[in-house]
């Protein structure tokens, strides 16, 4: 009873549950659902046969309950829940998970509490898993620069459904499920390493098993990182795979520190290099002189251990002395540390960091706020 919004809204959800609907009201609002509509005032037989009826006219609702009540008939009211005898729950659905949430019959307080529970299905929050016998699966997933906050919603739900994480030295620490496998697999430059391979057959292994085994990497998978190589040798074994980008930190960093890659009358690009390789090593393919001819800002990754060659290969390219620098260190977390120079004495100033940290140059870390 009623052509108004809450009524459609309520048709909508009621032919997708495959209710045969009719609906009475003397008007019909503009993009009303295609069911069939009497057109016309309300009158006690409408609700003769009917298994529930929804009063959302907002004027007789007080005499449809009536003739529902005569009737023993369910009847929904939308204009006064404490009234009506039966009420429609709030409905989520997140894959084949159904919330339905009543809330003590106060609409309002059921719609905050199914959007608060949608959401945390939508993000991983609460878990989705369940059994799914057959062939397992990889997911690539960039984790960002260390916040697990940052994590892409896409990311944190296949974390919640997963059977095996495969992660990174640097990937954020994310709180899983009970009977996880968590296989660290970092590479530390200072420490032990797992190889490349090693890595590729693990995952291989693990989804072969039927398992659904989430490779999590620091930042993004295909930025410095060998993502296209695990999905090579995961599509070549046969398996599904799917790849879920994160946020560089070649982005996050700058940005938690308060610096901008770009800004209006100071610069118009910015280029992402890896110093993983120092200015002059023969396995190197950055052009150090042309970087410092290319203007814009420079955002390092990887060079921590390499300033002084790096900051030596930019002032031999032509980059003045004073071009301002910031080093970033542990980006985003709680332990983020900030050392602004300038590029004749960064080597010196920021001799103390240890790695992870971002490198950036520019007149754009005089812009920071």
């Amino acid at each position: 009873m009623g052509g108004g919004a809450v009524a459609a809204r309520r048709v909508r959800s009621l032919v997708e549950a495959g209710a045969l609907v009719e609906v009475v009201s003397p008007v019909v609002a503009e993009g009303f659902p295609p069911v069939p509509v009497v057109v016309r005032p309300f009158v006690e037989a409408d609700v003769d046969g009917a298994w529930l009826v929804l009063a959302c006219t907002g004027v007789v609702d007080d005499a449809v309950a009536a003739a529902c009540e005569a009737r023993r008939t369910w009847c929904v009211r939308a204009d006064d829940a404490v009234l009506s005898p039966a009420w429609v729950p709030a409905v989520g659905r997140v894959d084949d998970v159904v919330v339905s949430v009543t809330a003590g019959r106060d609409p309002r307080r059921a719609v905050a509490l199914r959007d608060a529970v949608a959401l945390s299905l939508e993000t991983g929050e609460l878990p989705l898993r369940r059994v799914r016998p057959g062939t397992g699966s990889v997911a690539l997933v960039g984790g960002g620069p260390g916040d697990p906050d940052l994590l892409t919603v896409r990311g944190r739900r296949l974390l919640a459904g997963a059977d095996v994480v495969v992660r990174d030295r640097l990937a954020p620490v994310v709180e899983l499920p009970p009977g996880v496998e968590v296989v660290t697999v970092g590479k530390d430059p200072s420490g032990s390493s797992w190889e490349q391979g090693d890595i590729e057959a693990l995952l291989i292994a693990r989804a072969r098993e039927g398992k659904r085994v989430v490779r999590l990497k620091g930042g993004d998978v295909h930025v410095f990182a060998r993502g296209i190589e695990e999905v090579g040798a995961c599509l070549d074994a046969g398996l599904p795979v799917e790849v879920v980008p994160g946020i560089s930190s070649a982005l996050a960093g700058p940005m938690s520190a308060g610096i901008p890659l770009t800004a209006r009358g100071v610069n118009q690009s910015f280029t992402v290099v890896s110093a993983h390789l120092a200015p002059g090593d023969p396995a190197s393919t950055v052009d150090w002189e042309a970087l410092a001819r290319l203007g814009g800002t420079l955002v390092l990754l990887m060079a921590v251990g390499r300033l002084p060659a790096v900051c030596a290969a930019l002032l031999a390219g032509g980059l003045p002395a004073a071009t301002p620098v910031a080093v970033v260190r542990d980006a985003t977390l709680p332990t983020q540390s900030l050392v602004v120079s300038t590029l004749a004495r960064t080597a010196v100033d920021a001799a103390g960091v240890r790695a992870p940290a971002v490198v950036v140059v520019g007149d754009v870390v005089a812009a920071r706020r």
